[in-house]
């Protein structure tokens, strides 16, 4: 597969994006199979790192989704780059990529991985979770006799169950929603936190669906408050700006660093004068 050939199936997961330039190095990396230049938009690919198509097309998807982020609505705004909402886009650029045979995952296909993965979720992940939920039922069992008989139930939490009051209330809040142990003891934790019963069933099917953490957060956070909307995997990527706006984008951040560099340069300026001023002057000997 050559790098038009990649790029071309890159345009077809996010047409509407803003140009960028690929090139495979045919080179070996140690330390990384590729890499995204945000200032000239290239992402270069060491494709001698892969053994098969697959694994170049993980690779390049990576990497565009890095471009959608640096050059679209919620761009990072510092060198940290892999964000919550970078994994949302990687993943549902992933999601897409399978659902149109760009990419297949080769851990969907192994059939000792699904045997592992069958193991963990159902005998692990599942009825962990189901216990979590019981004992948020329990949890109520408590405070309405702590209640009954005037005791503190935030102290039977802290000091005789020695568990914080904090995960005690999510615990209860997982019997209280009646939240699907299914998705997992931490996806029903983030379901826990929402106020809107609305939001609290969007995010519960967009991770039965197969969404991943990253991309249920980053879609609860474009609903107005108490709103949902499809959770269905792909649709999560944003908005690309401009050319102009991404160069208004470029003008604040170098605008901002001549403002610092300005401060600093007064600052030292000013600190070079006092030191002058205080400076011993050399010894004048007089006739």
């Amino acid at each position: 597969m050559n790098q038009d050939r990649i790029k071309e199936l890159l345009l077809k997961l996010a047409p509407a994006v803003p140009e960028f330039s690929l090139i495979l190095s045919g080179k070996k990396s140690r330390k990384v199979n590729g890499l995204y230049k945000p200032d000239t938009r290239e992402i270069v690919i060491h494709n001698k790192n892969m053994n098969d198509d697959h694994a170049i097309m993980y690779t390049a998807i990576h990497e565009f989704a890095h471009h959608i982020h640096f050059t679209g609505e919620g761009r990072p705004s510092s060198s940290r780059s892999h964000t919550s909402t970078f994994w949302s886009i990687f993943h549902n650029l992933l999601a897409s990529a399978e659902a149109s045979g760009i990419y297949i995952n080769p851990l969907t296909g192994d059939k000792e991985f699904e045997n592992l993965t069958r193991r963990i979720r159902d005998d692990f992940l599942v009825p962990n979770s189901s216990l979590m939920k019981e004992l948020g039922g329990l949890l109520y069992e408590a405070m309405e006799l702590c209640r009954k008989k005037r005791y503190s139930f935030e102290d039977y939490l802290d000091r005789i169950l020695g568990i914080h009051r904090n995960l005690g209330k999510t615990l209860m809040k997982f019997h209280q929603y009646d939240i699907d142990s299914k998705i997992g003891y931490e996806n029903m934790k983030v379901v826990a936190s929402l106020a809107s019963p609305e939001l609290r069933k969007t995010a519960e099917g967009s991770f039965l669906s197969g969404n991943s953490p990253d991309m249920v957060r980053t879609e609860l956070r474009s609903y107005p408050k108490g709103q949902s909307g499809d959770s269905s995997p792909g649709g999560g990527l944003p908005k690309p700006l401009s050319e102009l706006e991404l160069l208004e984008m470029e003008k604040q951040k170098v605008e901002k660093t001549l403002k610092t560099l300005e401060t600093k340069l007064d600052g030292i300026n000013k600190r070079i004068k006092k030191l002058s001023e205080n400076r011993p002057r050399g010894l004048v000997i007089g006739e």
